[in-house]
């Protein structure tokens, strides 16, 4: 009898198998998709997030660009295409669940659709900051 917790484990263990390919790796959702963090090469700057399916994100590994499934279109858009804000691939990493994928990439532009340098600096939300315990 296995104990709950156990066929998780073993899943992510599977997805960490030496030797399998990113794609086999991927835990993409139930759409089929794979939230993808881009972040700036360099400063670390989160710049977006976008979607992909399998298939845009073996062309982001192979082709050096870039390429989201878009969900409200239903087809696939590889950013620059017809703004000219290219994000070229520099690195990517699965995360340690292997269900989000975050790529470093030289960003030419604005990364976001609006204009701006980023897609997370038009709205900065009021928080409670946390306060570290005194040691």
């Amino acid at each position: 009898m296995s104990e709950p917790g156990d066929e998780e484990l073993e899943r992510d263990e599977e997805a960490w198998t030496a030797g399998g390919s990113p794609l086999d790796r991927a835990a993409f959702n139930a759409d089929g998709l794979l939230p993808a963090i881009i972040q700036q090469e360099g400063t670390g700057e989160v710049l977006m997030l976008g979607w992909m399916d399998r298939e845009a994100m073996r062309r982001t590994l192979t082709q050096g660009r870039v390429t989201f499934w878009s969900r409200s279109r239903q087809e696939y858009w590889r950013k620059g295409d017809t703004s000219g804000h290219v994000q070229y691939v520099r690195a990517a990493a699965l995360d340690c669940d292997a269900d989000t994928l975050l790529v470093t990439v030289e960003q030419v532009g604005a990364a976001c659709h609006t204009g701006t340098r980023t897609c997370f600096d038009g709205d900065p939300l009021e928080v409670a900051e946390g306060l570290r315990p005194a040691d």
